[in-house]
């Protein structure tokens, strides 16, 4: 069905729902490969026993952990509030785009003082904010905005922010066992070199030892996946793939440059398996497949205020 206000007609929705599914099952046995990994960590140091109490334990662990405040924690990372008067395109942009999805409240924006091309989000889907760097408002205009918008409202819908927790607990919990594991090896070594040990009882410790490097792959892997089908949630509130892949041309080209700068290199050379990212390409050549085949309907023009850089004058100073 269309959605009301935005162009449907020029998007491949059957293709949409097809990497839909596929992503969502990836997503599954990543996280039920993550939990099996850890699960068997646990039985070969504790047995089954104690490995059910410590797994009721992380479940409740979960429910319980307290949640920081997505401004609190903005400012970490030393952004600040973009109040709507200096930005207020942009956040009507920002409106239309949450009313679509059906958020109930609309994340404040947060501006980073970095020359670099990014945004991302923290909180949860009923209370987040989203932050954006001065780079990115200097380069983008307004359609492609929009764009970076509608995937970082993509996470929350998906409830990626929670997802890519779950999964962390799950690694860290894992990077705990592995410390252990390489303990019982460091240990077990010198026994099983003067015949005092079985040299079997070296593969569980093993296991155990590389599990952590394991766990960190899946994680990496399931926020690729994660990043696509954030991708596909905001062609469904734009109608527009071009202009997500227009964005994100901007922000590979922006950071080669970057690169290059430092290393002397034309591009990175991260393999995918380390990156928590899709290749800009493989994303591009998935919106491309989204693409129907009427032209886009413009609606949010090609320009895009460029707010004045808010004052490095903290609120709790005096005036």
């Amino acid at each position: 069905m269309a959605r009301p206000g935005f162009p449907s007609s020029g998007l491949n929705e059957a293709i949409r729902r097809r990497h839909k599914r596929r992503n969502l099952l990836q997503s599954l046995i990543l996280l039920l490969a993550m939990a099996g990994l850890l699960g068997v960590c646990a039985l070969l140091l504790f047995g089954p026993a104690a490995s059910l109490w410590a797994a009721l334990g992380w479940l409740l662990g979960i429910a319980i952990a307290p949640r920081i405040e997505p401004g609190a924690a903005l400012a970490l990372y030393g952004a600040r509030p973009l109040p709507r008067q200096a930005f207020p395109n942009g956040y009507d942009i920002l409106e239309r785009l949450a009313a679509q999805a059906g958020l109930q409240q609309l994340p404040p924006l947060y501006h980073l003082p970095s020359p670099q091309l990014n945004a991302f989000t923290v909180g949860r889907r009923g209370e987040a904010a989203i932050a954006v760097t001065d780079g990115l408002l200097r380069q983008l205009n307004a359609r492609e905005f929009a764009a970076v918008m509608a995937h970082e409202i993509g996470h929350l819908i998906n409830n990626d922010l929670w997802v890519m927790n779950l999964a962390d607990s799950l690694s860290r919990l894992t990077r705990v066992l592995g410390f252990v594991g390489l303990l019982l090896l460091f240990l077990g070594l010198p026994l099983v070199l003067t015949g005092e040990a079985e040299p079997g009882w070296l593969l569980g410790a093993g296991l155990l030892a590389l599990a952590p490097t394991l766990a960190a792959l899946l994680q990496l892997a399931l926020s690729r996946t994660r990043e696509f089908d954030a991708d596909l949630e905001a062609v469904a509130l734009t109608g527009d793939p071009a202009g997500l892949a227009s964005a994100l041309t901007k922000l590979e080209r922006r950071q080669r440059g970057l690169w290059a700068l430092v290393t002397g290199q034309g591009k990175t050379q991260i393999p995918s398996l380390l990156r928590s990212h899709p290749g800009t390409s493989e994303r591009i050549e998935r919106l491309r497949s989204l693409q129907g085949d009427q032209e886009r309907i413009a609606l949010w023009g090609d320009q895009l205020d460029r707010p004045d850089r808010p004052s490095r004058r903290r609120p709790w100073d005096r005036r």
